[in-house]
């Protein structure tokens, strides 16, 4: 089997390499396409999501198929928090309907833990929804990657 190598690699001695890696995995959620986001992660990742625990890509792909169903209109923005070794912290936010169109915005944190090849083997998430007006709404891009000169988290004041 070939390894996929997914860069940057860490260890990650730079903000700019640890920036870049969160960028990615923002573009790949932001794609909502299940098999390119679970190429990030290794054949064996471990995941926490909220209270569900995952094991490998199978896993992740069948989760995050259900829940783009059921997060409909998903944009997400992320933004490092901390970064050492093969390790990075994140902090996230995703604006999201359900099938009844009521609005949400996610707010949480993540944990990430690094293999040599830049994939993840280790994601632990925290997330917590907060119900929203459609005219709160704040993420207002097309569909997929956020743009270059969309706003981030800390200049959104989230």
């Amino acid at each position: 089997m070939t390894t996929l190598h997914r860069p940057p690699l860490p260890p990650f001695n730079t903000l700019q390499d640890a920036e870049t890696k969160v960028r990615l995995a923002e573009d790949a959620w932001n794609s909502r396409d299940p098999e390119r986001v679970s190429l990030a992660y290794t054949e064996d990742s471990q995941w926490r999501n909220r209270d569900t625990f995952l094991t490998g890509r199978s896993e992740i792909v069948a989760f995050l198929t259900a829940k783009w169903q059921r997060e409909q209109d998903y944009r997400l923005i992320k933004e490092i928090w901390a970064y050492r070794d093969n390790r990075i912290a994140v902090r996230f936010a995703y604006e999201w309907r359900d099938p009844a169109d009521r609005w949400f915005r996610a707010h949480g944190n993540e944990n990430w833990e690094f293999s040599p090849d830049g994939l993840m083997r280790r994601r632990i998430a925290s997330i917590n929804d907060l119900a929203i007006k459609e005219i709160d709404r704040i993420f207002h891009w097309p569909q997929g990657r956020r743009p270059d000169d969309h706003p981030g988290l800390s200049d959104l004041g989230l």
